[in-house]
């Protein structure tokens, strides 16, 4: 499917919907439970049936929305923005000069990097052994982790893989966790979405399924607090790293 024709066909093809729904729906699902991986779900899903960069855009409201209500909600936000600010202010700044670059590949090459984005996120997950990051290393390790997030963000939306591990090691309580990694996810996503509206790449159309994609998305989102309760997180970590997995075999074979 092309650049050009993609509304048409959604709009003609029932069980397109369907898919772009339920992804909406399933993601949703994720980031209810863990706080997490909207994109890193939503887009390889996306990319499946619609151009990558079309894929990238459909998630704007939606990532915009979810991350803000999040940044809000989240413990301590005035106090999160001032440690993470070296980490956000380089994410924002390697954005927006990757970006560029995500726009001009081809839809194959952007798709493999999709997918490597994905893979990425496995191993890092697969290899955080809970060593933790002492107060020292924080100083240098969070505006690298920035400079990574940031270049991989601007050419595939995913900033998680790196900016998760990193939260992660450094043993925040689960309601800073979450509040901590909407605050930094804003600071890559609002330039990846102005640079995608000013290039072009973010229209009328993307805006309008994505304006709509709350819908599901929300529905997702309180189901995954309920699932939140009965899932241990030991479990619903093995079957997103399976599932993980899979989707970015399938985005390389494709």
């Amino acid at each position: 499917m092309s650049d050009t024709d993609w509304f048409s066909q959604l709009l003609a093809t029932p069980w397109l919907l369907v898919y772009v729904a339920l992804t909406f729906v399933v993601a949703g699902v994720v980031k209810g439970t863990i706080g997490v991986g909207l994109p890193l779900l939503a887009v390889p899903l996306l990319a499946l049936v619609l151009p990558p960069t079309t894929a990238i855009a459909l998630l704007a409201v939606p990532v915009l929305a979810s991350n803000v209500w999040q940044a809000v909600d989240g413990r301590g936000s005035r106090e999160n923005l001032r440690r993470f600010l070296p980490l956000s202010v380089m994410l924002l700044i390697t954005t927006l000069i990757s970006v560029r670059l995500a726009l001009s590949l081809p839809a194959e090459v952007l798709t493999t990097l999709i997918a490597a984005s994905v893979l990425c996120a496995v191993v890092l997950m697969l290899l955080d052994q809970g060593s933790g990051i002492a107060g020292p290393r924080e100083r240098w390790m969070g505006p690298t982790v920035g400079v990574l997030a940031g270049a991989m963000g601007g050419v595939s939306s995913m900033t998680g893989p790196f900016i998760i591990t990193y939260l992660m090691g450094l043993r925040l309580p689960r309601e800073v966790f979450i509040g901590s990694i909407s605050i930094i996810y804003l600071f890559g996503i609002v330039p990846l979405y102005a640079s995608m509206a000013v290039y072009g790449t973010l229209g009328r159309s993307e805006a309008l399924v994505s304006a709509v994609g709350l819908v599901p998305l929300a529905l997702g989102m309180a189901l995954g607090k309920r699932l939140r309760r009965r899932l241990s997180e030991l479990a619903f970590r093995r079957v997103l790293l399976a599932f993980l997995a899979g989707l970015a075999l399938l985005l390389i074979l494709r």
